[in-house]
């Protein structure tokens, strides 16, 4: 088979992956491979490796503004940097969106661990080329909060009317909740962990119910990604 494209996607638990994303991205066609930096011989890739697109995932009770900071955060965040300036599609969930938020210039800030479901709301429905839901399933398991920097665009708010879904630039984006959620990804996480969300079991059930609603929400998102990342209009290299 031949790959119209080839992605680098860091993983930073064995637990978070890249869940009904999947899915979409093999029947486009589009190959996708899984770094472990946290593993004993895993790496985080070199920048001249990342030619078609960074996906950076949720890192569960790893942070970004400490005291539980990732190992390979200075790292990460120098590698979607250099994505950023060579102009290399970036899509950020969870702690990687923090990391997304970091290597653009923004900031991040200390918050406890937290498990939330929520809708989100759409506030630039031009964007993604239109493809975006009026309204969204936002499922997070992380801690720590981002400050966008100024030249973020903000694509959803959640009721608080902080940012959940933002764009940087023409094909980076940061999700506070994962869009491929599948409930095995923090049934994975609270085994692999000893730290939990406080109230982690009665969110997961509250979660359960909604996953036909995020494969739903996923569908008209990915043609979006797909539209703006240019993943299927390239050759891998």
């Amino acid at each position: 088979m031949e790959y119209l494209a080839s992605l680098n996607v860091i993983q930073h638990t064995s637990a978070e992956y890249l869940g009904l994303i999947e899915d979409h991205l093999e029947g486009r066609r589009i190959r996708f491979q899984y770094h472990r930096p946290f593993t004993e011989r895993g790496t985080v890739p070199t920048a001249k490796s990342v030619t078609d697109g960074l996906i950076l995932l949720g890192g569960g009770p790893w942070g970004s503004a400490g005291p539980r900071n990732l190992p390979t955060l200075v790292e990460e965040i120098e590698l979607a940097h250099d994505c950023l300036k060579r102009g290399v599609p970036v899509i950020g969930i969870g702690l990687g969106a923090q990391i997304l938020t970091l290597a653009a210039g923004g900031k991040t800030h200390i918050a406890p661990l937290a498990f939330e479901v929520g809708e989100i709301r759409c506030v630039a429905p031009e964007a993604l080329n239109g493809y975006l839901p009026d309204s969204m399933i936002s499922i997070s398991y992380q801690r720590d909060q981002l400050e966008l920097p100024a030249a973020a665009q903000v694509l959803y708010r959640d009721a608080a009317d902080a940012p959940a879904v933002f764009q940087i630039g023409a094909n980076a984006f940061g999700f506070r909740g994962h869009p491929g959620f599948k409930p095995a990804i923090v049934e994975d996480l609270m085994m692999e962990f000893e730290e939990s969300a406080e109230g982690a079991a009665q969110t997961l059930k509250e979660a359960r119910m909604l996953v036909s609603r995020v494969e739903a929400d996923l569908i008209p998102l990915m043609t979006g990604l797909i539209q703006l990342t240019g993943w299927m209009e390239q050759t891998a290299s």
